[in-house]
C-alpha cells in the first residue's frame, strides 16, 4: 500500500455547550498495584480542612476542563480535575503557586449525603491538575463527586466502586473508543456514549493528535497551533481536546480506563526511535513532556507519574469473577518496526524470536496474569489491530508494521499461550485503524479451518478521517477469511454487554461527525457464547 496515501486517510479533517451529568450505570473493577506517592488528604464528612501552604486560584472559572474518574477499585476510586480558567493558553495559572482544591464524595446526586470529603493540593508542577485516590470506599457502590476552588464548584461526575474480590457477577455493559481528532469532526459520539448507561468507558488510545494546523488541509475545527514538541504544547493541545463539552460529558458519567497509542507523543513511534528519525536525546525529551501531559490529564493513580521519558500504564483489573482486563502498552517498549515502515514484504526480523511489541518485561507481566486469571472472560485492552490483515491483492503479502501483523513472532507467543494454557474465552479490544473490524483469532492464519483461539473487536474512530470513509480495505477481505465484519465509517464506538453465558458487542456509528448532534444506530451485533471460540452474528 502506499504509505502517502494511508497517512493522508490516517491524519486528515471536528462548539457547542452542555451541561455536564449524564446517566452512568453501576461501575467495577479492581486494579492490581497500589500507589506510590501521596494521595488528597481525606477528611471525614463535616469536618473543616485548609492547607496553608495552599494559594486561592486567581481570576476565572477553575474548572473549564470538566472532572472525571478512573481506574475503581473495591475500595477506592481515582477522582481527577485540573485548573485550568484559560486552558489553550497555558492553562491561565501563570505564576499560581499551589491551590488548594477542596473534593466531595457523596452517595446522592444532590449531596445530602456526603462519604467523605478532603482536600487535594493542585501543584504547577503538574499543571493545577488533582488526582484524588480517595480510600476506604464500600464495594459496588455509587457516587457522586465535584470540587470547590475559589468560591466556584465543578461540575458534578458519577462514578462507582468493584464488587468485591471474587464477588459473582452476572452482567457487565461498557463501551470502548479510540482515535479522536479535533480538526476532522466533532465529538457527537461521546455525547451519544453518555447517554448509554455504561458500566464503563476504555479508551484504546489517540486521545489527541499531535500534528499543526495545515492550511492546506480541509477541516472542521483548528488545532490551537503547529506540531507540539514541548510541556508546555502538549498541555494546551490537551487543553483544546478536553474543552470539548461532549468529552466533557462522557468523562463525567462513567470511571474511565485509559491506554494510549502513538499520537499522544508522535505518529509511528517505536519506544525510543521517532518516525522521522530524531536524535534519540532529543526524542526522550519530546516523549517525556509527552508523558507528563498525558499523566496530567488523566484520571490515572500516582503509581503511573512519570519518572523522566518512562511511565507504568500497564496494568490488570478484574470485574469480579466476570472479565478480567489486561490493559496494554504497545508503544513504550517495543521493538523498532521490524521490516521498516508501511506496509511492507515480511521479513525475517518479524519472525526473530527478540522481536517484541510489549518489551520481556510486559509480555511475562501479561502471560503470567493470564494464567493466574480465573475471570470467565479474558480481555486485552490495547491499541492495535492484533488479527492478520494480508494488503495484497493476489500473489505475495504485504502487512502493516505498526500493528501487530508485523509483529508476527510476537503475537503467536501470546496466541499460543493462551491455546496451550486454555485461557478462558480470550478477547481483544482494539482501536487505531479508524474502521469497524470483528475478526476471528487463528491458530493458523494460513489455514482457514484451523483452531479459532479468540476473537477481536476494533472500533472505528471517533472523528479521525471526518466522513469519507475507508473503504480501500475492502479489496483485502478475500485475502482475510478470518475477518467476519467491516465497516469503514468513521465516527462511533462499540460497546459490549457481558454475561457468564455470552459476550455481545454492538457496533455502533454515527451519520455524520462533521454535522452536530448527528443520530447514532447499531449497523451491526455479534455475540460469543462462553466456552465457544469464534463469533457469530447476534
Amino acid at each position: 500500500m502506499d504509505r502517502a496515501r494511508f497517512e493522508r486517510l490516517l491524519v486528515r479533517r471536528a462548539d457547542r455547550r452542555r451541561l455536564l451529568l449524564g446517566g452512568a450505570g453501576l461501575v467495577a473493577v479492581s486494579l492490581a498495584g497500589a500507589p506510590t506517592r501521596a494521595r488528597g488528604q481525606a477528611t471525614p464528612a463535616g469536618s473543616p480542612s485548609a492547607s496553608p501552604s495552599a494559594s486561592p486560584v486567581a481570576g476565572g472559572a477553575p474548572f473549564a476542563l470538566g472532572v472525571a474518574s478512573g481506574d475503581p477499585l473495591a475500595d477506592s476510586v481515582v477522582l481527577w480535575t485540573r485548573l485550568a480558567p484559560d486552558p489553550i493558553n497555558g492553562g491561565g495559572m501563570e505564576g499560581q503557586g499551589p491551590v488548594e482544591v477542596r473534593w466531595e464524595l457523596a452517595a446522592d446526586q444532590a449531596f445530602g449525603r456526603i462519604v467523605q470529603q478532603g482536600t487535594a493540593t493542585a501543584s504547577p508542577d503538574l499543571a493545577h491538575s488533582v488526582h484524588v485516590d480517595v480510600q476506604g470506599l464500600a464495594p459496588g457502590a455509587e457516587y457522586f463527586y465535584r470540587f470547590i476552588a475559589n468560591g466556584e464548584e465543578s461540575p458534578v461526575g458519577r462514578t462507582r466502586t468493584a464488587p468485591a474480590a471474587g464477588a459473582i457477577v452476572d452482567r457487565l455493559r461498557f463501551a470502548f473508543a479510540s482515535c479522536q481528532h479535533y480538526e476532522d469532526g466533532y465529538f457527537t459520539a461521546f455525547r451519544r456514549m453518555a447517554d448509554e448507561e455504561l458500566d464503563l468507558i476504555l479508551h484504546l488510545g489517540d486521545y489527541i493528535y499531535e500534528g499543526g494546523v495545515d492550511p492546506e488541509e480541509e477541516a472542521i475545527r483548528r488545532h490551537n497551533g503547529p506540531e507540539i514538541q514541548t510541556l508546555a504544547d502538549y498541555r494546551n493541545r490537551y487543553g483544546l481536546y478536553k474543552s470539548d463539552p461532549d468529552l466533557q460529558l462522557a468523562h463525567a458519567t462513567a470511571p474511565w480506563i485509559v491506554t494510549w497509542d502513538d499520537h499522544e507523543v508522535a505518529n509511528d513511534y517505536a519506544a525510543a526511535l521517532s518516525e522521522d528519525g530524531d536524535p534519540t536525546d532529543l526524542f526522550l525529551e519530546r516523549r517525556a513532556a509527552a508523558y507528563q501531559a498525558y499523566y496530567e490529564h488523566m484520571p490515572l493513580r500516582v503509581s503511573s507519574l512519570p519518572q523522566g521519558p518512562t511511565m507504568q500504564l500497564y496494568r490488570r483489573l478484574a470485574w469480579g469473577d466476570l472479565a478480567s482486563f489486561q490493559v496494554l502498552d504497545t508503544r513504550q517498549y517495543r521493538t523498532d518496526h521490524p521490516c521498516g515502515e508501511g506496509a511492507q514484504v515480511r521479513c525475517p526480523a518479524a519472525t526473530d524470536p527478540n522481536t517484541t511489541m510489549l518489551g520481556p518485561q510486559q509480555e511475562q507481566w501479561l502471560l503470567a496474569g493470564l494464567d493466574a486469571s480465573i475471570a470467565r472472560w479474558n480481555v486485552l485492552a490495547q491499541s492495535l489491530q492484533m488479527a492478520e490483515l494480508e494488503q495484497q491483492v493476489g500473489p505475495g503479502a504485504l502487512y502493516w508494521n505498526d500493528s501487530w501483523p508485523g509483529y508476527p513472532a510476537a503475537r503467536s507467543r501470546i496466541l499460543s499461550h493462551m491455546q496451550s494454557r486454555g485461557t478462558s474465552n480470550p478477547i481483544v479490544l482494539a482501536g487505531d485503524i479508524h474502521c469497524h473490524w470483528a475478526n476471528d483469532l487463528k491458530a493458523d492464519w494460513t489455514d482457514e479451518g484451523s483452531a479459532t483461539i479468540g476473537s477481536e473487536f476494533i472500533c472505528t474512530s471517533i472523528s479521525s478521517e471526518g466522513d469519507e470513509p475507508s473503504d480501500f480495505f475492502r479489496e483485502y477481505l478475500p485475502e482475510n477469511p478470518h475477518v467476519r465484519f467491516f465497516d469503514g465509517r468513521h465516527g462511533g464506538y462499540m460497546t459490549a454487554e457481558v454475561t457468564p453465558d455470552a459476550w455481545r458487542t454492538d457496533v455502533r456509528q454515527l451519520d455524520s461527525v462533521t454535522t452536530p448532534d448527528a443520530p447514532i444506530a447499531t449497523i451491526a451485533s455479534f455475540v460469543v457464547e462462553n466456552g465457544s471460540p469464534g463469533l457469530r452474528p447476534a
